[in-house]
């Protein structure tokens, strides 16, 4: 199937950014590049990449540089994504990670061309709505390695295939695993060599090309950096691998090129006081029912600024300041404190501070609706 990319979105220009909020900057020739980079290492072991979208909330504008990047596919886990996505003209092959409801499966089948799925009740549905629409609709199985999210024991992976494979309207395109997301766990040379040993099973006993082995997430880079990922993993889906590239996943980004950041945090400062380093009067919990401890903080004046962004829209643990001298004492809702005393005069009232992300920090900072996205290119 073809992919028609919409017009090319009008670009704002650095330092454009609303004086007043905070804002995301966002570098599409960064992550084009970062595109390009995952995509060509992993062409060279003959794997295909699945450009994953989600972080970014289904943008388009993203999803449009990962294309240009050499992606095969877009891939994101909310239905609401992938409508963003087709009604801005990118028309497929669209893949839903996370397995719809039953009740989703109308919905599912008219968005997606791929679902991710492990329940056999699911792609009954699935099935259903693809016949009554005259389509078929792709299904990859996923195979539970370890990290215990989604996915059928290996065992189970027969039954399940050989009714999946029987059903009208359905294709049975391949088998998947997580790993990294929920509890922790790696991706190894044994573990997906476990998923392969599955695939080779499914071809076999019942006769099918079965053309997918997807192994996994962007967690899988680094052993196909080092050139351990097991023959016969033939795909991945990559999102932070290209979005938030980091020398771990592939030796490629250590160029400077590469490392570029593509998203860049910046909010203003409205408070900007010398005061007291420790907190004074009755102790209690914060906003969010914590207990924050200051026994470790020097009893002396500091120089705090307060930023026009909280808890509400970013992940606190995921931040870090540009500037190493400033450091991050915490935040509230919609308030953001700095300890700023090694900074001078600097960051006066209405500068903004600006601020390197982790994964964590992007998802929210895209999620939340008071932080201005601008999407820049250099080019």
């Amino acid at each position: 199937m073809s992919i028609r990319v919409g017009p090319r979105p009008v670009m704002a220009m650095p330092g454009a950014a609303n004086r007043d909020e905070a804002c995301l900057e966002i570098d599409l020739a960064a992550i084009e590049r970062g595109a390009r980079a995952v995509t060509a290492q992993c062409a060279a072991a003959g794997i295909a990449v699945a450009g994953v979208t989600k972080v970014a909330c289904g943008s388009p504008q993203v999803a449009g540089a990962m294309l240009a990047g050499g992606v095969a596919q877009l891939a994101d886990a909310r239905l609401a994504n992938l409508r963003r996505l087709r009604q801005a003209g990118l028309r497929g092959p669209l893949w839903l990670l996370r397995a719809p409801s039953p009740a989703q499966a109308a919905a599912a089948v008219a968005l997606a061309d791929v679902s991710l799925n492990s329940e056999l009740e699911t792609v009954r549905r699935l099935s259903a709505e693809a016949t009554a629409l005259g389509r078929r609709h792709d299904v990859v199985l996923m195979i539970e390695l370890g990290d215990l999210r989604e996915g059928l024991l290996p065992d189970q992976a027969f039954g399940c295939a050989q009714a999946v494979a029987a059903l009208p309207g359905i294709r049975l395109l391949g088998v998947g695993a997580n790993l990294g997301c929920i509890s922790g766990i790696q991706p190894t040379a044994r573990n997906l060599a476990v998923l392969v040993e599955v695939a080779g099973d499914l071809r076999r006993r019942l006769g099918i090309e079965l053309p997918i082995v997807s192994g996994g997430n962007s967690a899988s880079l680094s052993l196909l950096d080092a050139g351990c990922l097991p023959a016969g993993i033939n795909h991945l889906r990559v999102g932070e691998g290209i979005l938030l590239p980091d020398a771990a996943f592939l030796s490629v980004f250590r160029g400077a090129a590469y490392r570029k950041a593509a998203f860049q945090l910046s909010a203003p400062v409205i408070e900007d006081r010398i005061k007291p380093a420790r907190p004074y009067g009755l102790a209690g919990k914060d906003a969010f029912g914590r207990m924050p401890r200051f026994d470790q903080v020097p009893d002396a004046p500091m120089r705090r600024l307060l930023l026009a962004i909280g808890e509400e829209d970013i992940r606190l643990a995921g931040l870090q300041p540009d500037d190493a001298r400033l450091r991050v004492i915490g935040a509230s809702s919609d308030h953001l404190v700095l300890d700023a005393s090694a900074v001078g005069t600097d960051y006066p009232l209405g500068q903004r501070v600006r601020f390197s992300l982790d994964y964590g920090a992007l998802l929210t900072a895209m999620t939340s609706p008071y932080v201005e996205k601008r999407y820049l290119d250099p080019r």
